[in-house]
């Protein structure tokens, strides 16, 4: 699965008072209920390895259905140079 793939959204916590929340990039990725257990690790091991994701909550809906979100901490860059 990639970024661009139907399955997977991104999601911004609407918490306004928590500063923590506001420093993490949030997304929701949907997994089929074909897909094997193994896969899914795979798939979301991949994303862990490469794009810094971690879990941060999975959920198994009604017709199995899994959805997972995925947090990873946003990195505010300053300028150093007199600009």
């Amino acid at each position: 699965m990639h970024s661009n793939d139907q399955r997977t959204h991104r999601v911004t916590p609407t918490r306004q008072g928590n500063s923590r929340a506001r420093s993490y990039e949030w997304r929701v990725v949907e997994i089929p209920r074909g897909m094997s257990r193994g896969d899914a690790r795979a798939m979301l091991t991949e994303r862990a390895e490469r794009e810094q994701w971690e879990l941060a909550r999975s959920q198994i809906l009604l017709g199995g259905t899994r959805r997972v979100w995925l947090k990873r901490r946003v990195i505010r860059m300053q300028r150093t140079d007199a600009a």
